[in-house]
């Protein structure tokens, strides 16, 4: 399984952004997957989850508060993080992943097995 974000860019806080994981392989839809992000200096966290089936199952970091929300379109192969309410301190490069264990989401990045190559967010103050 090959995993390419995009979607990244500059906003301004308040602001919006839609981020897109592409796939490649016809296993993807049955992993799980999520999104994490890394700030310059900063461990690299958790940002949020889903199970294979979009809905069912979703986790998000505690810093989301009903902000972002994830899904997903198995058809088309692709995950999608949709990111409101935009603050600074979200600024990072956020980085798709999925995880063969599809049965729950996990909020850990060594569980993940593939990795795409991130998307930088940057968003001013």
């Amino acid at each position: 399984v090959q995993l390419q974000a995009y979607g990244g860019g500059l906003v301004q806080a308040g602001g919006f952004l839609r981020l897109s994981c592409a796939a490649s392989g016809r296993t993807f839809s049955t992993y799980s997957s999520g999104w994490f992000r890394q700030a310059p200096g900063k461990e690299r966290e958790f940002v949020a989850g889903t199970n294979w089936r979009s809905g069912r199952s979703t986790r998000y970091g505690d810093f989301v508060k009903g902000r972002f929300t994830i899904s997903r379109d198995n058809a088309k192969n692709t995950v999608y993080l949709q990111m409101n309410n935009l603050k600074p301190e979200d600024t990072a490069v956020y980085y798709c992943a999925a995880d063969r264990d599809r049965s729950w989401v996990k909020t850990t990045s060594s569980d993940y097995d593939y990795w795409g190559q991130g998307t930088e967010v940057t968003v001013s103050s």
